[in-house]
């Protein structure tokens, strides 16, 4: 008795092309399960400090005491100068 065809691949990519071969679809902020804890541990210490000075910032626009990097005065640069003028 012949030996029996054991596998073939025909009309497979056909029929997997016909709804297309999609990516996988990746979440934004993937799990951070599995991830070193100490890094967690500091990431969300760091989140918190950022989320701190934002406010303080948005405080302190509120009150007037802050003006953005863009609306300074051309003459009053000299705050960013890394040397004296």
């Amino acid at each position: 008795m012949a030996k029996s065809k054991n596998h073939t691949a025909h009309n497979q990519t056909r029929k997997a092309h016909r709804n297309g071969i999609k990516k996988p679809k990746t979440n934004k902020y993937p799990s951070l399960k599995g991830v070193d804890p100490k890094f967690r541990r500091n990431a969300r210490h760091a989140a918190m400090g950022t989320q701190k000075a934002v406010a303080a910032a948005k405080a302190a626009a509120a009150s007037g005491q802050y003006t953005p990097l863009g609306q300074l005065v051309e003459g009053n640069l000299s705050c960013l100068s890394p040397l004296p003028l």
